[in-house]
């Protein structure tokens, strides 16, 4: 099992639809998945069609320090709002689960706050037989306020996977806000805990010359954070189909099978590449774009 943590020290920047759409595309390629929804703004929870709707959710696994059935919740695209021309159906094989933001704004930070183990109180959660025993990955989706929260979301993780938006501003605060949480949550690495890699992805990138020029800037500017944060080869392009996608509460490989669908298959074999190739319940010629399996549109290079 692997557990990736979706993080960013700047809100708005596509953190839960990029959660959304990688947990829908694992599970219709056979694995079991988790989402987790550790934003106090619950983006995350409202993004699909809820089946069955658990008793808890975030505030009573953290508080328990256990994840248990009464936590999770169960996804079916069935109930979506705006039926496709043809309904796709999810990988029988595969699952698609959701533990949801239940804490009102700052009930939750406000209990972590005292609490010594308050940074390892996901980490801990995740612990839980119960995990192991009917996931293969975990995807979190943590809030863009610092706090004690996303700490717990960042060392909780296997991997940390942080959209950035192709603009120099976004670059600038992000490579500051960066710099600063990986600061603060090393500090860990006193007491045995290792700070997972971070690795960053250029997002709603548009094919233009300023925008290529914006990206290499921007992979200059990542020099800086060396040996701590790896920039992906892949670049996820700007799509309506992210938002008509939300809008459908369906998986965006389903909504655009000839620029979206590709984009999220190149980044889910940059990711994890024992499953290069795999293709999700789409043709394999519908993924002309992708060259060698792996970039999709990479205008930088």
């Amino acid at each position: 099992m692997i557990v990736y943590s979706t993080v960013s020290t700047k809100g708005g920047v596509g953190k839960s639809t990029l959660t959304a759409n990688l947990g829908a595309l694992l599970a219709d390629i056979g694995m079991r998945v988790l989402l987790i929804d550790a934003d106090v703004q619950p983006s995350l929870s409202r993004y699909y069609p809820i089946a069955k709707r658990a008793r808890h959710g975030l505030t009573q696994m953290i508080k328990q320090g256990a994840l248990t059935d009464d936590c999770i919740s169960t996804i079916d695209f069935a109930l979506a709002p705006v039926p496709l021309r043809r309904q796709p159906q999810l990988n029988p094989n595969g699952c698609l689960d959701i533990v949801i933001s239940d804490a009102p704004q700052g009930t939750l930070q406000d209990w972590l706050a005292p609490r010594m183990d308050s940074a390892l109180r996901i980490k801990l959660a995740l612990r839980s037989p119960l995990l192991h025993e009917h996931y293969d990955v975990v995807l979190i989706d943590t809030q863009g306020a610092v706090g004690h929260l996303q700490d717990a979301a960042v060392l909780a993780a296997d991997v940390l996977l942080s959209p950035i938006s192709p603009d120099i501003l976004s670059a600038r605060e992000f490579l500051s806000g960066t710099q600063e949480l990986l600061n603060r949550v090393e500090t860990a690495v006193a007491f045995g805990i290792s700070v997972p890699q971070m690795l960053a992805i250029i997002y709603r990138h548009e094919n233009t010359r300023d925008a290529r020029e914006i990206g290499l800037a921007i992979r200059e500017s990542y020099q800086q954070l060396k040996c701590k944060v790896l920039l992906l080869k892949t670049v996820i392009p700007h799509a309506v189909a992210y938002r008509n996608a939300a809008t459908a509460q369906v998986p965006v490989h389903w909504i655009d099978p000839v620029k979206a669908s590709p984009a999220m298959h190149a980044l889910l074999w940059e990711l994890i590449p024992s499953l290069d190739g795999t293709h999700a319940g789409v043709p394999p010629e519908a993924f002309s774009e992708v060259v060698d399996g792996h970039d999709v549109q990479n205008a930088i290079a």
